[in-house]
C-alpha cells in the first residue's frame, strides 16, 4: 500500500513540474510577445493559460484521489494540501501572464515611450522564482524555499523603479499617460506574479516544517 503511495506522490511531483514548466513558458512568451511587439507570441501566451487551467484539475484531481484513498499521515497530508494551495497561485499566475499578453497585443502597433529594460528583468527574476518553489517542493529543500521568498525584494525594487520612471515620463509629457498606464499595469502584474511565487514558496514551506504564516494561532497539522 505505501509503495502505491509512494508512486503517487511521485508522479504529484511530475505533475507540478509540468504545470510549474506551462507557467513558467506563459510568463516567457508574454514578455517576449512585449517586447518583440509580436501578437503571434502574444496569442501563444494566452494559449497557455488554457493549458494551465487544465492541469490545474488533473493535480486537483490527483490530490483527492491521494486523500480518499491512501489516508495520508500528517506529514504527506502536508504535502498534499500544499500542491492543492501552490497550483491555485500557478493558476492566477498564467491568468496574469495572460492579462500581459491582451496589453502587449493592445500596445504591438505603438512605438514605445522608453526602453523595457526593467520590465523584462523583472520577468526574469519571477521565472527564477517559480521555478525555485517547484524545485523547492520536489525536493523538500527548506532553504531555497526561503530564499525564493527573500528574492521577492528584487522584484519590489524593480516594480518601484519602473513606476518612478513612467512618472517622470508623464511629468515630461502628459501624451505619455495612457501608454505609461498600460505599462505600469504590466509591472504591476509582474510584482504579483511574484508575490504568488512567494505564496507557493511558503506552502512549500509549510509542507517540510507543518508552519505558515497564514496559520498563526492555530493548530499545526
Amino acid at each position: 500500500m505505501r509503495n502505491k503511495f509512494e508512486t503517487q506522490l511521485e508522479e504529484l511531483n511530475r505533475e507540478l513540474i509540468h504545470m510549474g514548466a506551462l507557467v513558467e513558458e506563459s510568463i516567457d512568451s508574454a514578455i517576449k510577445a512585449l517586447c518583440n511587439q509580436d501578437k503571434e507570441e502574444a496569442r501563444k501566451a494566452i494559449a497557455f493559460d488554457r493549458k494551465i487551467d487544465y492541469k490545474e484539475k488533473e493535480i486537483e484531481d490527483l490530490c483527492l484521489k491521494l486523500i480518499l484513498q491512501q489516508q495520508p499521515v500528517a506529514r504527506d497530508l502536508r504535502q498534499i494540501s500544499a500542491a492543492l494551495k501552490m497550483i491555485t497561485d500557478m493558476e492566477r499566475i498564467g491568468d496574469q501572464a495572460a492579462d500581459i499578453s491582451d496589453i502587449a497585443i493592445f500596445l504591438a502597433d505603438e512605438k514605445y515611450i522608453k526602453s523595457l529594460e526593467t520590465i523584462p528583468e523583472m520577468a526574469g527574476a519571477t521565472i527564477r522564482m517559480v521555478t525555485g518553489s517547484i524545485d523547492a517542493f520536489v525536493k523538500s529543500d527548506l532553504e531555497l524555499a526561503r530564499s525564493v521568498i527573500d528574492s521577492d525584494d528584487i522584484v519590489d525594487d524593480l516594480f518601484v523603479k519602473v513606476k518612478d520612471d513612467l512618472i517622470t515620463l508623464v511629468h515630461q509629457n502628459p501624451d505619455n499617460g495612457r501608454q505609461a498606464m498600460d505599462l505600469l499595469m504590466v509591472a504591476k502584474y509582474f510584482e504579483r506574479i511574484g508575490d504568488h511565487a512567494v505564496n507557493i514558496a511558503e506552502w512549500v514551506v509549510f509542507s517540510i516544517t507543518g508552519e505558515h504564516r497564514e496559520m498563526d494561532g492555530r493548530e499545526e497539522i
